[in-house]
């Protein structure tokens, strides 16, 4: 196997893709955020892995596109409400890019990859990330 020691004994490899999706929500606050409203959001995903796989990759490309497409072909132009967690008061960008990283995590632990980082932008300037290992064990 192909290895590489990562920066801060992270992953040493990484691989990603993105999407852009528009979602409604609405915070819990007086004013223009208080009501419902669109963002487009873009989302990127990063995955990493210490040594490459037999085949020299991360993990399949078109297996990242297509999990990443159905995540948000359950979200694309709807109301993000449908997805808040219990814990969470509203569907903030920092809680979609959590809710993302645990719906992603099964299928990038089954091609191989070890964590994942999901980063979600919801301006060309801001944005929220959840990064962390698609162990088992899953994210709590």
């Amino acid at each position: 196997m192909i290895s590489r020691a990562g920066p801060e004994g992270g992953a040493g490899y990484q691989v990603g893709s993105s999407v852009t999706v528009r979602s409604l929500h609405q915070m819990p606050v007086e004013g223009p955020e208080g009501e419902l409203h669109g963002h487009d959001y873009r989302v990127d995903v990063v995955v990493g892995r210490q040594e490459l796989d037999r085949h020299g990759m991360v993990c399949d490309l078109d297996v990242l596109r297509s999990a990443l497409q159905e995540l948000t072909d359950r979200i694309q132009s709807r109301d993000l409400e449908e997805i808040r967690p219990p814990w969470a008061e509203a569907v903030t960008v920092e809680v979609l890019a959590r809710w993302a990283h645990e719906t992603l995590a099964p299928t990038i632990r089954a091609t191989g990859g070890e964590t994942l980082t999901v980063r979600v932008w919801e301006s060309p300037v801001d944005f929220a990330a959840y990064a962390g290992p698609v162990s088992s064990g899953g994210v709590s």
